[in-house]
């Protein structure tokens, strides 16, 4: 008490505290710290990287700078200066990397790699070249190839077997010769920025990866099927109506449902995506006229999907929340238990009924609805620890399939995810005609 709080050691300390409590028992922990060197925002946290590397010991450490070595395509030069200026940089505040890895539009031919290694005191073999690569998934064999994997392990002596990468060069194969492919809307409210949805759209890439197919995703602003109807959904293979937050184009998420729902077209709903697909089948097969989200009308006459107070998370504990509550002190956050029933469509692509997946939403399905929609045709299919209703499905329908939890987040292009490679199988099939063919709605 009373003590002035300073950058160091009280900042740094906390932060090397967290960092210690990140790696818990794990064999190795990796810290990315993001930013530029000489920005003022980073300064703290590489300054504890610079104490945790004398606490622990050079063989304990290993330091690994990210630099940008640009090309000049007018006069066909590399140039190395903003790599030797960062390194300075960074040895200014007592940093010295072990290792470059140089960021470059075209592979660093040797005569340049010489260069920066003599001008930042790095071992020529530890500047690694990492260049514009046509696939994401061949990086990997990329930092393989020039032995940064070996110059880690033997820094930290580290004895290991040789790096195998054949489930690398597997993901890389099935990338690059894809033998169908497909088209899929996601329709959103984000499109202006389609980094919103990063993790989405590579987990529907995964599932392309684990059925061979090119997935081709066309983006479209919700409110645009508002103001101009939903020929922009007219050939498509598979429509996805991913989460967010706000009124603005609920109602073309809807309308996107209804497309998919009486077309017969594969749907795939993430979290406010099987919101919108309760709405959908309350409104046109339970005939709830009007129902919506309390999030977007507080005053509906059928609030199917409403704010639950009070929920079970994972340890057993009881979480509380309101409509005035803090957003994000309220949410459902974090891996939970679901139980899926059997034989189910969900069920069926898990391959189990017991699953654990990461939550991040706010409204839940209005429990009080669940009789009159089961009724109307709508399945819930999975359930939480505490009854609140993690996903649902149309049985009579091909491929509709939506879950409140956000599955992309435990995606991996080794493994994929089961929604996904579900989801895509079918929109292949479709694609391909092996499901019924759309009707007009």
């Amino acid at each position: 008490m009373g003590k002035t709080v300073q950058v160091i050691p009280h900042i740094t300390d906390e932060i090397k505290d967290g960092i210690r409590k990140g790696a818990g028992d794990a064999d190795i922990c990796l810290v990315e710290i993001g930013g530029t060197v000489g920005d003022i925002e980073s300064l703290p946290f590489l300054e504890a990287i610079r104490q945790m590397g004398v606490e622990l010991g050079h063989d304990r450490v290993v330091y690994v700078h990210l630099t940008l070595v640009p090309y000049i395509s007018t006069s066909s030069e590399i140039k190395t200066k903003p790599t030797q200026h960062s390194v300075k940089e960074l040895r200014s505040i007592g940093i010295q990397p072990d290792i470059l890895v140089c960021r470059s539009e075209k592979p660093l031919p040797d005569e340049e790699r010489r260069k920066i290694a003599l001008f930042t005191n790095v071992q020529q073999k530890a500047v690694i070249s990492a260049w514009d690569a046509d696939d994401l998934y061949k990086i990997p064999a990329m930092m393989h190839e020039q032995g940064l994997d070996e110059i880690v392990t033997r820094q930290l002596g580290l004895d290991l077997p040789p790096a195998d990468l054949h489930e690398w060069a597997a993901i890389v194969e099935a990338n690059q010769n894809p033998t169908a492919e497909v088209n899929i809307a996601m329709v959103g409210k984000y499109m202006g920025l389609k980094d919103s949805y990063i993790s989405l759209v590579e987990a529907l890439q995964h599932g392309g990866i684990h059925n061979r197919t090119r997935v081709n995703i066309t983006y479209i602003e919700s409110r645009d099927i508002e103001e101009n109807g939903i020929d922009c959904l007219r050939g498509m293979d598979g429509i996805v109506v991913p989460g967010g937050f706000g009124d603005r184009g609920i109602e073309g998420k809807i309308e996107a449902v209804r497309y998919a729902r009486e077309n017969g077209i594969p749907y795939l709903g993430i979290c406010l995506g099987m919101q919108v697909a309760v709405i959908e089948a309350a409104r046109n097969l339970a005939g709830l006229k009007g129902a919506m989200s309390t999030e977007f009308d507080r005053d509906t006459e059928h609030p199917v999907i409403a704010l639950i107070t009070e929920w079970r998370d994972k340890t057993g504990g009881t979480e509380e929340r309101s409509e005035e509550s803090d957003m994000g002190g309220t949410m459902r956050l974090g891996a939970q238990a679901v139980t899926l029933e059997q034989g189910s469509l969900a069920a069926k692509a898990y391959g189990q009924t017991q699953i654990e997946e990461r939550h991040r939403h706010r409204y839940e399905v209005n429990n009080n609805y669940r009789d009159v929609l089961s009724k109307a045709g709508l399945r819930f299919s999975g359930l939480s620890v505490d009854d609140l209703v993690e996903m649902v499905e149309i049985p009579d329908h091909p491929f509709f399939l939506a879950s409140q939890f956000h599955p992309e987040f435990t995606s991996n292009p080794r493994d994929g995810h089961p929604l996904f490679k579900s989801f895509i199988g079918a929109v292949r099939k479709f694609s391909e005609g092996a499901m019924p063919e759309a009707v007009e709605a």
